[in-house]
């Protein structure tokens, strides 16, 4: 078999994506893969579909259904940021007569205190550029969906100040000094 002839068996494919497929493409994209790629793992695999105006058409319907649910989604979820950004969060930690914390604060002590007040968060979506290493009033960012974010304030305070009945007052803001949250 000459060289040219070798090239011949390893022809691409066209193929329709039936799901998104990282470095690939998106559902509905029309890509072009190597042969064996397509026929030993996307089509068994069910993540691809040979391209028929049929199998167009369905991925076209497919993706218009999923818009619907995904608007549906965001939606739900800004009603979820808006009440996650409504209320102050207290967390109540150990420290020492200068005032300065025995550890720090992470967006783990961040999501149990969300979980107190009904809210359950992944610590992922707690967005926090380094751990808090002061008693202050925080605001931070909750990333819920890559459309849908939320801002919420967390006080951190000593338990000798919550002891002496610390309340958070809704016109209180927090100092804008803040390295260990991120400011967008």
């Amino acid at each position: 078999m000459s060289g040219e002839e070798s090239h011949r068996t390893f022809r691409n494919m066209k193929i329709l994506l039936k799901k998104d497929i990282s470095k690939l493409g998106k559902i509905g994209d029309i890509v072009e893969v190597a042969n064996g790629y397509a026929r030993n793992y996307l089509l068994p695999k069910k993540f691809a579909a040979i391209v028929t105006q049929g199998n167009i058409e369905q991925i076209k319907f497919q993706r218009k259904k999923n818009e619907v649910k995904q608007r549906e989604e965001i939606k739900n979820l800004q009603v979820l940021a808006d009440g996650i950004s409504s209320i102050s969060y207290t967390i109540t930690v150990k420290t020492n007569k200068e005032g300065k914390l025995f550890g720090s604060v992470n967006a783990n002590h961040i999501a149990e205190a969300m979980s107190e007040k009904g809210y359950q968060i992944d610590e992922n979506m707690i967005i926090l550029e380094t751990p808090i290493k002061k008693c202050d009033l925080y605001n931070i960012a909750v990333m819920l969906h890559p459309e849908v974010r939320a801002q919420c304030r967390v006080w951190i305070v000593s338990e000798s100040e919550k002891s002496a009945d610390h309340q958070v007052e809704p016109s209180e803001t927090p100092s804008e000094n803040k390295p260990e949250t991120d400011k967008n």
